[in-house]
């Protein structure tokens, strides 16, 4: 047994590798239900978070190409010179993004997407372009948020990750208390608080990544290849592309929920329910790492300790559907009105499904990680798209008046066929694995042996 195979990895090490990520994971989702539940207390609450969750949703989209900066840095810079290529290729980015907000928030583009596209009323067009006017900003800010990420996370200074978070939870939670008391009158008021997080968390992450390029990381590394643009952006190009292909749910999702019943109540219902899920689930969604970092060392004691982690959410989700703990967190805590919070509570019952799958796939997609298989990303993306698409569209013909329940089927499962193709490729390499003949372990090879194999 080789050196790896023989390290023990003790509960407590897992632990304290995990609850960090966790916890930094977490204090993003609660960003949105501090908006939910300031746009919430609006007179008229269903259009109000209506009018702030469909601009979200595209936004969803453009942000994604900001986001992925975080795992590129982190990949590839390890001195100055790497991370000016990053920067330029960055540039392009937030460029792209910046024109894309433009044409969606002063020209026709908007209200036809809006209209056409979503299906909204005619109403309510001019109150999502004022959201999305504010939100495309949100994507510049996030994507100098994560640049700075990369470098920190590499840095293994990842409590600024944290504090970063806190700091911005404190600001739009103050944002908050103030638009509740001189009055939520659009869902303008979400999107506000949210920039003014994203501007607070932006600083911080520059702040402190600035400080790492100036005092931490040499000029130049020596061996380093990356040291121009086009070869950050062939390591960024397959995110790009995966990427695109996962974001296509949320907005298909809000568009088909568009054409239920009862549209204001199935998007405000939707999005009440899917930031509890989001909250409950994200302090699990770093198994990957777990995978990454532990299981070559000790993968029964990763196994084990995902077995653990992966029953939490659902028994939470439980807590908060079939006990008195929902609605008073709904009714007190987000000031949800008594007959959007029954619809909430119908579609959170439904989203256990998806809160049983997730832990699989992420440690799935983080033996995908190790074996370096990640294109088969892009072939589970797509079946969870298309999975979720199919869901759609026969609820929304046979079922309409599920509302919100509808987009949660929708989502749990596509989050499902998704796994399932993860699983299937990872057993098939699983197969071809025992059948290849392995190495003798050092211990048994003779001296004239190569160990180069090893």
């Amino acid at each position: 047994m080789n050196d790896l195979q023989q390290t023990r990895i003790t509960f407590r090490q897992l632990l304290a590798f995990f609850v960090p990520l966790g916890m930094s994971a977490s204090l993003v989702t609660i960003s949105h239900v501090i908006i939910n539940s300031t746009l919430a207390r609006a007179a008229s609450p269903e259009i109000v978070i209506a009018s702030y969750a469909l601009p979200m949703s595209i936004l969803g989209i453009t942000e994604r190409p900001a986001v992925l900066l975080r795992q590129t840095c982190s990949a590839l810079v390890r001195d100055r010179l790497s991370f000016r290529a990053l920067t330029a290729v960055s540039l392009y980015v937030l460029g792209a993004i910046f024109l894309i907000g433009a044409f969606i928030s002063y020209t026709p583009v908007g209200p036809w997407v809006f209209l056409r596209l979503f299906g909204v009323d005619a109403a309510m067009v001019e109150p999502m372009v004022e959201v999305y006017r504010v939100l495309m900003f949100v994507s510049i800010f996030s994507g100098i948020r994560c640049m700075f990420h990369g470098i920190i996370i590499y840095n293994m200074r990842t409590k600024w990750l944290t504090i970063g978070m806190a700091i911005r939870l404190a600001g739009m939670y103050a944002l908050s208390l103030y638009f509740i008391r001189t009055g939520v009158t659009s869902g303008t008021v979400g999107a506000v608080i949210f920039l003014t997080g994203m501007v607070i968390e932006a600083a911080v992450s520059l702040w402190e990544g600035r400080a790492l390029l100036k005092h931490e990381i040499p000029e130049k590394l020596p061996d380093h290849p990356i040291e121009k643009p086009s070869q950050v952006f062939r390591f960024y190009r397959p995110l790009l592309f995966s990427s695109v292909i996962a974001v296509i749910s949320g907005p298909a999702i809000n568009a088909f929920l568009g054409k239920t019943t009862d549209l204001k109540l199935a998007i405000a219902s939707f999005a009440i329910a899917a930031s509890l899920t989001n909250l409950v689930q994200s302090f699990f969604s770093y198994i990957h790492q777990i995978v990454l970092n532990f299981y070559r060392k000790d993968a029964a004691s990763v196994v084990r300790f995902t077995l653990l982690l992966s029953l939490i959410p659902s028994l939470l989700i439980a807590l908060l559907a079939y006990t008195p703990a929902g609605p008073w967190f709904m009714q007190h805590v987000m000031g949800v009105s008594e007959r959007l919070m029954l619809a909430s509570l119908s579609t959170l019952r439904v989203f256990m499904l998806m809160t049983l799958v997730f832990p699989w796939l992420d440690f799935g997609n983080g033996l995908l990680m190790l074996r370096s298989q990640t294109k088969v990303m892009v072939w589970s993306q797509a079946a969870n798209v298309c999975v979720t698409l199919l869901v759609l569209v026969l609820c929304v013909a046979r079922t309409p008046g599920w509302n919100g329940m509808i987009g949660a089927l929708a989502q749990s499962l596509g989050v499902a066929a998704e796994a399932a193709v993860v699983w299937a490729v990872l057993r098939s390499a699983l197969r071809a694995d025992q059948a290849i003949p392995r190495p003798l372990p050092a211990a048994n090879r003779k001296p004239n042996e190569s160990s180069e194999s090893l």
